[in-house]
């Protein structure tokens, strides 16, 4: 299983990467990549939301003011080097659909999950505690992105998004690199007795008894997802030590903050 990280200094998502006020993870990914493939991640900060949204809200289902939005993501999508991002309507599901083939529609699929092997489309997922897992075929020829609340990782959509990468790029699961962005970290993730049950319990999950009696765990939610991309043997996995929940200036909070914006991950090949 690969080495889990340590948690960065907050320099690592908040440094020179964020370039011209436009709040990214950028080149800071910490995500060695083939040439041929571009990623991006972004933060909170650099956008024209106000009040809870404030300021890079992504998400256009959240409340946020719909002019807003459009011109947060047309600044935004302006840093993918060309590629023309597909945003996913997400349900927590294991859908995973072709980004390219969405895309020439113009539609917005109701899915959890995509992948592309044509340059110039990126596979974009939207996050405020989810896992945001970006995936990328060693060979350069295909990338996907799935997004991983805990039910759509128990459901299968890492594996999902992992399988149809690998089989767009002709290679085999072995010889794909994974990147797991900002998420709500184990410190945070207090869950009930249905979590536990749904992934059969396990070491990523620690008792944590409410003072009423109730019990409860905290769960590793980036452990969770290793441990799935272990099991079929993806052998290359980074990231994952950023928690949205401790850093308020960086990111969006669901489980913070209850209304609040949406960050986004994207990768994609470069034309």
């Amino acid at each position: 299983m690969p080495a889990e990280p340590s948690q960065p200094a907050p320099a690592l998502w908040l440094g020179s990467g964020l370039g011209q006020g436009l709040g990214n993870l950028g080149d800071e990914l910490g995500w060695e990549l083939p040439a041929q493939v571009g990623a991006r991640m972004s933060t909170r900060q650099g956008g024209v939301s106000q009040g809870p949204f404030a300021s890079l809200n992504l998400g256009d289902h959240v409340g946020d003011e719909p002019a807003a939005v459009a011109a947060n993501r047309a600044a935004w999508s302006a840093r993918l080097e060309g590629a023309r991002p597909l945003w996913l309507r997400q349900v927590h599901g294991c859908e995973v659909v072709n980004a390219a083939e969405a895309v020439r529609l113009g539609s917005t699929p109701q899915a959890d999950g995509c992948w592309t092997a044509e340059p110039g489309v990126a596979c974009v997922v939207q996050v405020a505690d989810c896992l945001p897992v970006l995936v990328a075929a060693l060979n350069g020829r295909a990338v996907g992105a799935a997004h991983a609340g805990w039910r759509g990782l128990a459901a299968g959509v890492v594996e999902r998004t992992v399988e149809a990468v690998a089989r767009a790029a002709g290679c085999g699961l072995q010889d794909l690199t994974c990147w797991l962005g900002p998420c709500i970290g184990p410190r945070q993730f207090e869950v009930g007795p249905e979590v536990v049950e749904a992934f059969g319990g396990g070491p990523r999950f620690v008792a944590r008894p409410r003072p009423d009696g109730q019990m409860r765990w905290l769960a590793d939610l980036p452990g969770l997802a290793r441990d799935r991309l272990a099991a079929v043997e993806v052998r290359t996995v980074v990231g994952g030590a950023w928690c949205t929940v401790e850093d308020a200036s960086a990111f969006f909070s669901f489980r913070r903050d209850g209304v609040t914006g949406r960050q986004a991950a994207a990768v994609w090949l470069r034309a």
